[in-house]
């Protein structure tokens, strides 16, 4: 089976690097794919990375090259309708079309899909004027959550504790901050208790159940400093039961996807639901319409099925009948990102070690920000490098993840040493 994946982060990186265990692989196209993906073993015959500039040239370089499955990673090219041309082109595609994908790219579309099936989510507004808002936050109790409509590369939440700061954050959206996808804003009731990431995986019908993670979002550790992609995600996480997957299933994922295929639009590919958790009961934060970054990275690790056929039967409507197997082991992964990050960061540090921390028992270390000149690996981006690790239970999965850190030879880049406190806390 010849696959292209569309990307180059570490999401992407361990997606390929799953895809390339699989003996159904011919040949694995990445584009624009990372450094990392040049070297991923497992029985692929070729990894080649390609350029496609457009979603035209995608289509092309599919037909021509007879790919059998495309796999989109990132969020974008789902918002602008890459799925959508594929299918009309006949080629299967891992990925929800332009109007399921709203489920991300409109958090106004998210509420009402949640509002039609009962999902339990925040109580909410959606404004597109700031007078309007602004009295809906009259009759709101801080600390006031304003969040941008659509996609703002996750810098589109402000959680205000005070109405000063809420109207100010108000202004700033609908006055521009982030164009489009703050012409509309939303509103909502600030939720209390512990956030999780549930993972579920669809052909629009049949839904296939994957497992949670939890990630870290602020930069520093001890939960300070601003918010980013995440700088360190484990599994499995204590607070997400059994009886919380389940009814997570029952109130949000199925009735959901229920709903889409209603509306006559199915939603195809892994649905990545942000789950707040209290008492036992999950209410929904968001939705992300791809895998989650970096807890793709983790799931990948634990994952003991062989998930090209997975990918590919969710893209075809054949998932009835199927299953994934996991590891009884548990997941840890420390991202290393660029002094700076989330804010101004330079580029073009030198990385050395890799070798000695992939050589490290249990450890996999995944390219998330990184290019080569000539033979030498240099930082490119804000996050960089995911080191991963799996171990017999959690604390073993962290201690081992910690020594590919240490490994690494990377004086301009810095990471959290407290990743996974809240699961070590739990074993306590």
């Amino acid at each position: 089976m010849k696959v292209l994946l569309i990307g180059g982060g570490g999401r992407e990186h361990a997606l390929g690097w799953k895809i390339a265990q699989s003996p159904l692989l011919s040949k694995l196209y990445v584009d624009p794919g990372n450094p990392g993906l040049n070297h991923i073993g497992g029985p692929v015959a070729s990894v080649e990375p390609v350029d496609l500039a457009s979603h035209r040239t995608i289509v092309a370089f599919a037909q021509e090259n007879d790919v059998d499955l495309v796999v989109v990673g990132p969020e974008a090219p789902l918002s602008e309708g890459l799925g959508n041309k594929l299918r009309a082109a006949g080629i299967a595609c891992f990925g929800p079309d332009r109007d399921a994908a709203r489920l991300e790219t409109s958090k106004s579309f998210m509420k009402e899909i949640c509002a039609t099936v009962g999902a339990p989510t925040a109580a909410f507004g959606k404004f597109t004027d700031a007078s309007a808002a602004k009295a809906f936050l009259r009759d709101q109790t801080a600390p006031y959550v304003i969040k941008a409509d659509g996609l703002a590369a996750g810098k589109g939440v402000v959680i205000a504790e005070s109405l000063s700061e809420a109207d100010a954050a108000i202004d700033d959206m609908l006055g521009g901050r982030f164009g489009e996808a703050s012409a509309e804003i939303v509103i909502e009731e600030f939720m209390e208790g512990e956030e999780a990431s549930f993972f579920a995986i669809t052909d629009g019908e049949t839904i296939l159940p994957m497992i949670a993670a939890q990630d870290h979002k602020r930069a520093f550790d001890g939960d300070k400093g601003p918010n980013t992609g995440g700088m360190g995600a484990y599994s499995p996480a204590p607070i997400f039961t059994n009886k919380v997957r389940t009814k997570t299933m029952e109130t949000i994922i199925e009735p959901v996807v229920a709903e889409l295929a209603r509306r006559q639009t199915p939603y195809v590919g892994v649905l990545y639901a942000g789950l707040m958790i209290k008492n036992g009961a999950p209410r929904l934060v968001e939705f992300n319409a791809r895998f989650g970054d970096p807890e793709c990275q983790i799931m990948m690790r634990l994952l003991k099925s062989d998930f090209l056929p997975i990918l590919h039967s969710a893209a075809t409507g054949a998932l009835k009948g199927l299953s994934l197997e996991w590891s009884n082991e548990a997941g840890a992964l420390v991202v290393m990102a660029a002094q700076g990050y989330p804010g101004a960061y330079e580029k073009g540090s030198v990385i050395q070690g890799l070798d000695a921390a992939n050589a490290a028992n249990g450890v996999v270390v995944f390219h998330a920000g990184t290019k080569l000149a000539g033979d030498v690996l240099r930082a490119n981006g804000g996050r960089v490098l995911n080191v991963t690790a799996t171990g017999g239970d959690i604390r073993e999965a962290i201690n081992r993840a910690y020594v590919g850190v240490d490994a690494i030879d990377w004086p301009d880049g810095f990471y959290r040493r407290d990743i996974g406190w809240r699961a070590l806390e739990a074993l306590r």
